[in-house]
């Protein structure tokens, strides 16, 4: 059996959701899902820390895009979307892209 994960963009216009996809320029998007645009971040054992969230803070600045790759098996398939969004949250960015065990976030 198969669960189905329905992803409806903001329209809206406020920041709750993050930007509409409509927001996000073209050239970000194809950079995010380019496969030579390699993760600077990896999230190991440990888990998410501070000073991982600290060092994702310190990429964003000098970069518009930072890939983060977790671990397999390091959090559950279910519960990825929520860390994505709990690490947008906490380096004040977006998530552009989410696949599998890999997140791109951009600096707005």
């Amino acid at each position: 059996m198969f669960a189905v994960l329905v992803v409806v963009p903001n329209t809206t216009g406020d920041n709750t959701g993050g930007p509409d996809m409509t927001d996000i320029p073209a050239h970000i998007m194809r950079q995010a899902k380019s496969h030579d645009f390699r993760a600077s971040v990896r999230i190991g054992k440990s888990g998410l820390t501070e000073t991982l969230l600290d060092e994702i803070r310190q990429q964003l600045q000098s970069r518009d895009l930072v890939k983060v790759k977790v671990n397999k098996g390091l959090f559950e398939r279910e519960k990825r979307s929520e860390v994505w969004q709990y690490v947008a949250e906490q380096t004040a960015s977006h998530l552009v892209l989410q696949r599998g065990n890999i997140g791109v976030l951009w600096r707005r």
